[in-house]
This record gives structure tokens, C-alpha cells and sequence, in this order.
């Protein structure tokens, strides 16, 4: 070591132990955070000349440190009036994670500014609070800096890609990088795949880590058997940081131009979405056509919870979603809602609550003509309030009642009010419940607007008869109820592990006398579906205007196995059935003139068996299954069985087959086998697909196949999809997407299609840090 290098290191020690240096360390000898301008500067080199407290000149292997930043050169200078730093030869600036190399370098060191020629560069890893870190590295004939963790990439490139790996990058006459915003704005830019530009603008925004940022979003490309190939590319304007406007234009080839747009909203106390969808002309149907949508949130807290919303939904034809849209869950819309609620959620002395509704709701039906519906009733308005009082003189008193005017515009109209207090004795202990509970269900019908019918009795074609009388009707059903069971568990060792197995039988019954429904029209009611959940229920029928007679027992047994460790559950297996100690006498539908019942009433004395399973089967095997059997005739109702073998990420297998007995014809009217998974095929190739085959109508009902290919810094999907519209048409939509790691999406979005169709599908390059950005709405992709 030379002398001049000796005096400077240990000048360097002096200055770090002055008192400005020292004025940092804590009591307990820990280094408080500090300031980088408080920081002292070391420089050391071959050989060290100037003027203390103006300027210092290095040269020879001359390195400048304060905290985290150093900047190596062949030679250096240093003038401490304004902290400014000039090196050329060989220089290289090292700060945090961040690296850049060149011939020269002007900076200043207070301000983080300066200049750096024909620099190589890597920036990272840069993250904000549960954003992930984002690296990027390029080559470029000069970089400003502009502040701290801020650039101006002149003439440059940008890639996110590994040293010696330029799949793809960003070619730029302008670029600026703003690392603590997470955002980027390219000028003059174009995107270059594998050596081709694939895509070029005069100015384009992107995300660095998600973030929001104003500007165009990558564009999508797509072909939709509908549509043909079709284009659209948004943009996205972050108005505040709790409103957003995104504007797309769509072109499809065969319809036409078609323009979107998507505006969100975020308040303390409320939030919405508010969509519109319009198409001027469809060169197809030689119309206008239009979709809008609003649904809005509200929320306030005080003493109680008030809440609201509102699910405003329209289209311009029945047609509308059949036609246009790409996802099956949209376009088996058949009815859109719109309705508006408010809501409050009260205390009710020390241990009871309670909550008042009120609610608007009308429907748009649209109608397939090979299916028609019956439109459903308005509700206009409904009004219901639910109360529960615990522990009261050791009984819980449960009520709840109901105002609702149901409108059609062809079937019987009227009001009906509701009134349904209880009580319910509790006991229970570690081992063992048993609650009865008696309550009064009274009912009140006011109709009118009564539709006539003919009469079958007169010869005379106009002679009609009315379906309903005006006369109020009434109807009062005491109903009792009584629900018992108990547990028991013993210990046991399986395969190594201990286990907790437990034994639960439980018993229901339910007493309900017969009560005249007969006049009563339906409203909203129908029969309930028969699983193990509603045979635990008082009533069959879902909805108000029935309430069964019943005279009937259930009895149910479950088992489980939990880890005796952490109590988590292996395996449940549940079996019942329902026993009834009289005929059925209410049915749901009567004919209008005789009252008589039109269904077949129940007069067998058990119900079907009711059994399911569910658990891991195996290390990597999971397993869930459930069946309805008909001891009577000695067939199966339903059957539903599905598997997964999950052993690692991205390697998933699914299987199930479900089989749905008619009610009318005896025959299957569901049978349906479904087979879906995501496998790699190499160490870079997957695979993914699914495949709903209807055996009954001998056609595919959903059908999704395709490839991705992960590289290190790029990912690539070709997805096909198809999908049946009705009994009679189907359509094909083709999702070809290349994601850029860290950077964007350029092409049409499959990965929602895939994660419905695909149960335990994994994005091939999902990081620990794909959670939700930070601030009140996602960047879209």
C-alpha cells in the first residue's frame, strides 16, 4: 500500500469516528437509520491530490464509498462544494442491488443526479410494501438520473430477461424509469420478441410491478366463432387514486366496431363499477346493440352496520351475451337482475340482534326460443326483518317476518305478509345436544289483477272462470321441531399418524299438521332440492307460499378422522334418510278450478338414502363423492363422484362424473363425465385442458385445451376453448397471450378461463409475491 493510500485510510477512520458520525450510534452500540447526507465519504486510490474542502483527484483503481453507493474508476474527481463526482475509465456504480458500467460519469451526490455514457446497467431488486421486486437491464448511449431511484434511458434497451438472455426487450428513443412509483413511460419504442418487433408506438405506459399508471394497455387479440378475429386495445386513465376509467375499443371482423368501458369507484363508505358495452352497427343482426351494468356498495358503521347496493343490469336484445361475449359463466345469463337494498344489522338489548331489509327487484329475462322461461315476479317492494334473542330465561326466541308485492304482467298479482316467531330450548354439552324449538308461521294473501281461464264446465269458448279469488286468504301452521345428537371419539393410529376418529349420530323430527294451500298461488316458491342439508329443514318447498304438512324423523350418522395434532380433518363420511309417519296431503301445484293437487303426492314411508365421502384418500390423492339411492325402485337419483391427484405445483389430474336422474321421463337427464388438468410435458412445456362431455346428449358441453411455455423471463399461452349457446349452437374462442415477465401482457387474457375450468390451476410463473398490489383496485392486464 502507498503512503498517500495509507494517510487517506486512515483519514477515512477519522472521519468516521467524528462527532457527526458518532451522534449516530445509539446507547446500546446499535447504528440508528441515518441520513445519507450525514454519512461520511471515503475515497481511496493509488495515488490522492487536491485541496482540502475543494477538490480531491484519484487515480489508479480509485473507489468512492458513502453507505450504500460506490463508484469505481480509472480515475476520479471529487469537489466538495456541491458533492459532485466526475469518473472516466472503466467506471462502474454499485447502490443497493443496482449496477451500471461505462466509459464516463458525471453525479452528484446530494441530489442523486447526473449523467452516465454509454452505460451497461441493472437495476433491482426495487419493491414497494407487498409489491414484488422488479429487476430490469439494458444497454443504453446515456442514462440520466433524476433523483433518487429514478432514469432517463436514452437510446437504450430494457429487459427483465437474465445477462445473456435478450428474448425479449424494449428498443427506446426514451425511457423513463420511475422505481418508486413502479412505473414506466417508453418513447419512440417498439417491443422485440426473439428478435422481431412485435409491437410499436410513438408513446406507451407501462407497470414496473403492477401498479396503476394512466396510459394504453397491452392489446388483446382473439377469434371467436361469433365474432371472428376480433382486436381491442384499452386505455386506462388512474383519474385518482380511488377512481379509474378504462376505455376499449374492440373491432370484430364480422360485427363490427364495438366500444367499452369499465369506470371504478372507491369511498369509505361505498364502492361501484359501472360498465357499458356499445355497438353502433352489427354487421350481422343489421342493428344497434348495447349492454350496461352498475353495482354499487354501500357500507356505514356506527352502533350498527347500514348497508346497501345496488345490481342494475341491461341489455339491448336477448341475443346480446350469445353473440359477443367470450365466457360460458356470461353467456348462460338467461336473467339480469335489478334490484336495489338497503339493510341494517341492530342490537337487540344485550344478547340479541337484528335486521331490517328493504328491497326493489325486477328482472330482464332473455329468452332462448328452444327453452323458453317463465319470467320470474317482481318484488316491488319487499320488506323483512329478522330478530334472534339468546339466552332468554335460557330459551332463544327467533323471528322473522316479511312484506313483499309481487308484479307480473300475465299471472295473479297480490301481497303477502309474513310473521314467524319461535322459541328454542338449547342443552348442550361437550358430548351431546338437544334443542326443541316450537314456533307459529302465519301468512296473509292479498291478490288481485286475477287472470280468467276458460271453463271446462260450459260449452260456451268465452265462458271463463277466475283462478284465484279477491277474498283475503289466510294461513296460521303451528310448526315443532326437535334436533338431538351426540359424539363420540376414540383414539387410533393410522399409517403412522394419530388419529381422532369420532362417531355422530343425529336425529331430527318434525311435527307440522296440514293446513289448505290450495287457493294460495305461487309466487316464488318451488320444490327444494333433496340433499343432506334439507333434510335437516322444516320445510320441502323453497319459498313462502308452501309449508308442508310433516310427521317425519331423520337419522343421520357421521364419521370423521381429524390429526389428533392439529385437529385437522382427514376424511368424513355421512349416510342418512328421512322417515314419515304420514301421506303427503300439501303439493306445490293445484288445479285452478278443481284445487285439486296436480303433483303426485308422497305416500311411501322413507326417503332416499343419502350418503358422501370426502377426504385424502392417499398422499397426493383427494377424493369427494356423493349419492341418492332409491331403495324403492332400486336405483341411484344422483351420483356424483370427483378425484384429484395434486403431487407437486403445476402437476394436477381432476376426474369426476356426475349422473342427475329425470323427475318427468325416469331417464338421465344429466350424465355427465369431466376430465381436466395442467401437466408439464418437458421442463419447459405444459399442458392444459378440460373436457365436459355430456353421455345424455351425446355433445360437449365446455371443452378448453391448449399449451404454455415458461422461459425464464417470458411466458406464452395458446388456449382454445368451446363451449356450448343452447340446445343447438356453440362457439369457439381462440386466447393466444404472450406475458413478459415483469413488464406486461400483450394479446388476449385466457387465465380466468383456465382457473375456472381447471380446479388447482397455478400460473407457471406465479412468484410468492403475485399478491394484490397496493392501493384500492388491481392494474388491469
Amino acid at each position: 500500500m502507498s503512503l498517500t493510500r495509507a494517510l487517506f485510510a486512515a483519514l477515512a477512520i477519522a472521519l468516521s469516528c467524528s462527532p457527526i458520525a458518532q451522534a449516530q450510534q445509539g446507547r446500546t452500540g446499535r447504528t440508528a437509520p441515518q441520513n445519507p447526507e450525514t454519512l461520511p465519504i471515503q475515497l481511496d486510490a493509488d495515488r490522492i491530490e487536491g485541496s482540502a474542502g475543494k477538490e480531491t483527484s484519484a487515480e489508479g483503481n480509485a473507489i468512492l464509498r458513502r453507505g450504500a453507493l460506490s463508484i469505481r474508476a480509472d480515475s476520479l474527481k471529487f469537489r466538495d462544494a456541491d458533492e459532485s463526482v466526475e469518473a472516466s475509465g472503466g467506471v462502474r456504480l454499485e447502490s443497493e442491488g443496482s449496477a451500471m458500467s461505462g466509459p464516463g460519469l458525471r453525479y452528484r451526490l446530494k441530489e442523486a443526479t447526473g449523467v452516465f455514457e454509454k452505460p451497461e446497467y441493472s437495476f433491482g431488486p426495487h419493491a414497494r410494501p407487498g409489491m414484488p421486486p422488479v429487476t430490469g437491464r439494458g444497454q443504453a448511449e446515456s442514462i440520466e438520473f433524476l433523483g433518487e431511484n429514478k432514469y432517463t434511458i436514452k437510446e437504450g434497451v430494457f429487459t427483465t430477461c437474465k445477462p445473456g438472455d435478450d428474448d425479449w426487450l424494449v428498443r427506446a428513443n426514451e425511457l423513463d424509469l420511475d422505481y418508486t412509483r413502479q412505473v414506466g413511460t417508453a418513447r419512440g419504442a417498439s417491443v422485440v420478441f426473439k428478435g422481431v418487433p412485435i409491437f410499436a408506438a410513438p408513446s406507451f405506459d407501462f407497470s414496473l410491478s403492477n401498479q396503476r399508471k394512466s396510459g394504453f394497455l397491452p392489446p388483446s387479440l382473439g377469434i371467436t366463432g361469433k365474432s371472428g378475429p376480433e382486436f381491442s386495445a384499452p386505455y386506462y386513465l388512474n383519474l385518482a387514486p380511488n377512481y379509474d376509467l378504462t376505455v376499449t375499443p374492440r373491432y370484430m371482423e364480422k360485427r363490427g366496431l364495438q366500444l367499452a368501458e369499465q369506470f371504478r369507484y372507491l369511498q369509505p363508505n361505498y364502492n361501484g363499477e359501472l360498465k357499458g358495452e356499445v355497438l353502433p352497427r352489427d354487421h350481422v343482426a343489421d342493428t344497434g346493440r348495447m349492454a350496461v351494468s352498475l353495482v354499487h356498495t354501500y357500507n356505514y358503521n356506527r352502533e350498527g352496520v347500514l348497508t346497501g347496493g345496488l345490481n342494475l343490469n341491461k341489455v339491448s336484445d336477448d341475443n346480446y351475451f350469445k353473440d359477443l361475449a367470450t365466457r360460458i359463466n356470461i353467456t348462460s345469463q338467461a336473467t339480469l337482475p335489478r334490484e336495489g337494498f338497503v339493510a341494517y344489522n341492530g342490537k337487540w338489548w344485550d344478547s340479541g340482534n337484528y335486521t331490517a331489509t328493504a328491497r326493489l327487484q325486477r328482472f330482464q329475462v332473455l329468452q332462448d326460443p328452444e327453452n323458453p322461461i317463465v319470467p320470474p315476479y317482481a318484488r316491488t317492494p319487499q320488506f323483512t326483518l329478522s330478530a334472534l334473542r339468546q339466552d332468554l330465561a335460557g330459551l332463544d326466541f327467533a323471528s322473522s317476518a316479511e312484506y313483499v308485492d309481487f308484479t307480473h304482467s300475465t299471472l295473479v298479482n297480490g301481497r303477502r305478509s309474513t310473521l314467524y316467531p319461535s322459541l328454542s330450548l338449547p342443552l348442550r354439552t361437550a358430548g351431546a345436544f338437544f334443542t326443541p324449538k316450537a314456533g307459529l308461521h302465519y301468512t296473509h294473501y292479498s291478490l288481485d289483477q286475477i287472470p280468467q281461464i276458460p271453463d271446462p264446465t260450459n260449452p260456451d269458448p268465452t265462458a271463463k272462470v277466475a283462478e284465484f279469488t279477491r277474498t283475503p286468504i289466510t294461513r296460521s301452521v303451528p310448526i315443532f321441531s326437535l334436533d338431538t345428537g351426540l359424539i363420540f371419539e376414540r383414539d387410533a393410529r393410522v399409517a403412522g399418524q394419530s388419529l381422532t376418529q369420532t362417531l355422530e349420530p343425529r336425529i331430527y323430527y318434525v311435527r307440522i299438521p296440514f293446513r289448505d294451500q290450495s287457493r294460495i298461488p305461487l309466487f316464488d316458491t318451488a320444490i327444494a332440492d333433496f340433499n343432506y342439508a334439507q333434510i335437516f329443514s322444516e320445510n320441502s318447498f323453497a319459498g313462502g307460499d308452501r309449508i308442508n304438512d310433516a310427521d317425519q324423523l331423520t337419522v343421520a350418522l357421521t364419521s370423521r378422522a381429524l390429526r389428533s395434532a392439529n385437529g385437522q380433518e382427514l376424511f368424513r363420511g355421512t349416510i342418512g334418510q328421512r322417515y314419515y309417519f304420514k301421506d303427503q296431503e300439501v303439493a306445490l301445484n293445484y288445479d285452478p278450478v278443481t284445487h285439486a293437487p296436480t303433483d303426485t303426492l308422497r305416500t311411501y314411508r322413507t326417503s332416499d338414502w343419502l350418503a358422501a365421502a370426502s377426504g385424502r384418500v392417499a398422499e397426493h390423492w383427494t377424493m369427494e363423492s356423493a349419492t341418492e339411492y332409491n331403495q324403492r325402485d332400486h336405483r341411484y337419483e344422483r351420483f356424483t363422484f370427483a378425484t384429484r391427484y395434486q403431487p407437486e405445483p403445476l402437476k394436477t389430474l381432476n376426474l369426476s362424473y356426475r349422473f342427475l336422474r329425470s323427475d318427468i321421463t325416469d331417464a338421465a337427464e344429466i350424465k355427465q363425465v369431466d376430465l381436466s388438468s395442467q401437466w408439464p410435458l418437458s421442463a419447459r412445456w405444459f399442458g392444459v385442458g378440460r373436457f365436459n362431455y355430456s353421455l345424455h346428449d351425446r355433445r360437449i358441453v365446455e371443452s378448453i385445451g391448449g399449451l404454455e411455455y415458461g422461459a425464464d423471463c417470458w411466458v406464452s399461452r395458446v388456449i382454445v376453448q368451446r363451449f356450448a349457446l343452447t340446445a343447438g349452437a356453440s362457439t369457439t374462442a381462440l386466447f393466444l397471450q404472450l406475458e413478459l415477465n415483469g413488464f406486461s401482457q400483450i394479446g388476449s387474457n385466457p387465465l380466468e378461463a383456465l382457473k375456472r375450468n381447471v380446479p388447482g390451476y397455478q400460473r407457471i410463473n406465479t412468484r410468492s409475491s403475485d399478491a394484490k398490489p397496493e392501493g384500492p383496485f388491481d392494474f388491469y392486464n
